[in-house]
């Protein structure tokens, strides 16, 4: 970290001195430069260690908890690196970089101290904002599974051909890896899983929910047939069927027995800010959940409203806590996240979220223009607008609280940072309830 940090100074001193266009010209051999020497310098540990990496634009993190689970489930003993947290055997730590792929030093060095704790296998995710710093170079890849492709970090990649050019960089990784029966594992649902699969692979598989048909997606979990044989998951929602049926198809090509892999998802609970459950005593739900894009919070909100249109839904109300994720970024989308928060929730709580350098009034402004057919609440104090949403609920009511998941931080102007977590914020909000 010491070092990362020195050179990180370096550059942005170097940023200073020279012209723009020769600081870019530069940017590509300096961030090579520095993955081939992180993986020198820890002895190209990934050679040692079988890595399992997941790439795309929703689900990764959700997916390498998952396959995780299986494989300890199947007696392996192993690591994972994803946005939530790190985890070495039995010891894990929280993700506080607010990074899901951190530098190349710090990956090289978690993927030897994996090696050396005895681990058999590291399951990575692997993001296009990783790839565009060359964080996957030089990590030999065993198998990678690609969940889904939209737009999104299009600020980052400046279009959306960039974008998935950097995802495919690192499907070229594993092509590139030395590592023996090299296994990409594709989903056959998604529009760009033609493009993945044209990639090199010793061994191609594509997944699909049509595999694990019939299935039933209902609040409490799903239900789903694979192998002649009723499997059952307390995940919710359709998308954690598509992070399932991938995880199990990457498990079944290592060889782990279906009687593992159903042990595994029967009592694989929540995912820490994945639609994650804060239970607390109350009498209502209160849901907290990374969703920060409107194809997420859509997905999110029909797990517990299918069709908002129907009568049926009075039977409960669904209040909505929402931001307008990062300031600085895809502006765009923000009409749109209020448009869906005014059309699946009854009550719209609109709040802070990560505003950077942005006004965050102008960020809440933008959603509230797509709340047209109620009046939202604005709240910018975020614990505030948590506290007002739990006051608001009655006994069966569902609480949204979106945007952050697990985020360690709300990020300010000038880099500043608040130490923050939407779900234990919560739990203290309930505790006051009721004292």
């Amino acid at each position: 970290m010491i070092l990362t940090n020195m050179l990180d100074s370096t550059l942005n001193h170097i940023r200073r001195i020279i012209p723009a266009r020769l600081f870019s010209s530069l940017q590509r051999p300096y961030h090579l430069a520095l993955s081939l020497s992180a993986a020198i310098l820890y002895g190209f540990p990934s050679k040692d260690i079988k890595v399992v990496a997941v790439t795309g634009t929703k689900g990764k993190s959700s997916t390498v908890e998952i396959v995780n689970a299986i494989l300890e489930e199947a007696g392996y003993q192993t690591a994972l690196s994803n946005t939530i947290r790190f985890k070495i055997g039995d010891r894990s730590e929280p993700n506080l970089h607010k990074m899901s792929m951190p530098g190349r030093f710090f990956m090289q060095r978690f993927i030897q101290r994996a090696v050396l704790a005895g681990c058999q296998y590291i399951v990575i995710e692997m993001t296009s904002q990783g790839a565009l710093f060359f964080r996957h170079k030089h990590i030999d890849i065993d198998t990678l599974i690609f969940t889904n492709l939209s737009p999104e970090h299009i600020e980052a990649h400046g279009s959306y051909e960039n974008y998935v050019a950097s995802k495919l960089s690192i499907a070229a990784a594993l092509a590139d890896s030395s590592k023996p029966n090299k296994t990409l594992i594709v989903n056959a649902d998604d529009k760009e899983g033609e493009r993945f699969m044209a990639c090199q692979a010793d061994r191609k598989i594509t997944y699909s929910v049509h595999d694990v048909e019939p299935y039933a997606v209902k609040k409490e979990g799903l239900e789903f047939r694979l192998a002649n044989r009723q499997m059952r998951s307390p995940l919710s929602g359709l998308f954690n069927l598509y992070n399932i049926v991938a995880a199990v198809t990457c498990a079944e090509s290592e060889g782990v027995s279906i009687d593992k892999i159903a042990a595994a998802l029967e009592r694989f609970g929540d995912i820490p800010g994945r639609v994650e459950k804060v239970e607390a005593g109350q009498d209502f739900t209160v849901i907290v959940d990374y969703a920060h894009t409107a194809d997420s919070l859509e997905k999110l909100y029909k797990v517990f409203r299918p069709d908002p249109d129907d009568s049926r839904s009075g039977e409960y109300r669904m209040i909505g806590v929402l931001g307008g994720t990062g300031g600085g970024r895809d502006t765009s989308k923000r009409a749109i996240m209020g448009a869906l928060a005014d059309r699946y929730c009854d009550e719209v709580i609109l709040t802070d979220e990560d505003p950077y350098d942005e006004d965050p009034n102008k960020i809440v402004a933008d959603v509230a223009t797509g709340v047209t057919s109620k009046l939202p609440s604005v709240i910018m104090d975020r614990r505030a607008a948590i506290s007002t949403a739990l006051r608001l609920a009655k006994k069966g009511d569902i609480i949204l609280i979106t945007g952050k998941g697990t985020d360690p931080y709300i990020m300010g102007p000038n880099g500043t940072k608040t130490s923050w977590s939407d779900s234990a914020v919560a739990r203290e909000e309930i505790a006051k309830l009721h004292a």
